[in-house]
């Protein structure tokens, strides 16, 4: 059966986007570590010592075309700073969720998330032809909603009680969505913002 998610890499002008592997286990560590990703106890950070198996999983679900991980690097300096994926695909409804996002602190507001975002989005919209594009969060990640929203995403709705979490605890789940009659616009005010960095 014909692969709906296969190996790409995307180049921007400020950063990369290069498939996770194996390859990645020491950068990536280097890159959790800054910041301790991990104690953020919202988020799908690893802890250093569990990025091995967080990488092998990813590539797992790569492989049964259920997701498409990649790491972030920046161009300036080839430093692997996060990573990032398209997850729950479901070819048959040509609908994809972008996340388990993550940047090291030292790179957080830097203007890095507009472009990866928009590079990921292009792709969904102009190559995979979505009709949808799914973004989802913990309600306590006030920083990753208010990203979201600023993208142009549009709130759906919160699942309650949604999962329960890497502490044991039940985690509300944050939903929203940019659909393909909205791409145009998104794209063109994400444009603007990547522009008007320089």
């Amino acid at each position: 059966m014909k692969k709906w998610l296969n190996e790409i890499e995307f180049k921007g002008d400020l950063i990369t986007l290069e498939l996770l592997s194996t390859k990645h286990i020491e950068s990536l560590t280097e890159a959790v570590k800054d910041g301790e990703l991990w104690n953020l106890w919202y988020t799908s950070a690893p802890e250093p010592n569990n990025v091995k198996n967080y990488i092998e999983t990813a590539i797992s679900e790569f492989q049964n075309d259920k997701s498409l991980p990649f790491v972030i690097i920046r161009k300036k300096d080839n430093k692997v700073i996060g990573t990032t994926r398209f997850m729950n695909a479901d070819a048959q409804n040509r609908r994809v969720e972008i996340g388990t996002t993550w940047y090291s602190k030292s790179t957080q507001r830097t203007g890095l998330n507009t472009e990866c975002k928009y590079l990921l989005l292009k792709y969904a919209f102009e190559n995979l032809d979505c009709i949808a594009v799914e973004f989802r969060t913990h309600i306590h990640n006030n920083q990753s909603r208010d990203a979201i929203a600023r993208l142009g995403a549009k709130q759906d709705g919160i699942l309650r009680n949604h999962i329960i979490d890497k502490t044991g605890c039940l985690r509300d789940t944050v939903v929203f969505s940019i659909l393909n009659s909205e791409w145009n616009t998104v794209k063109k005010s994400l444009e603007f913002k990547i522009n008007k960095k320089y």
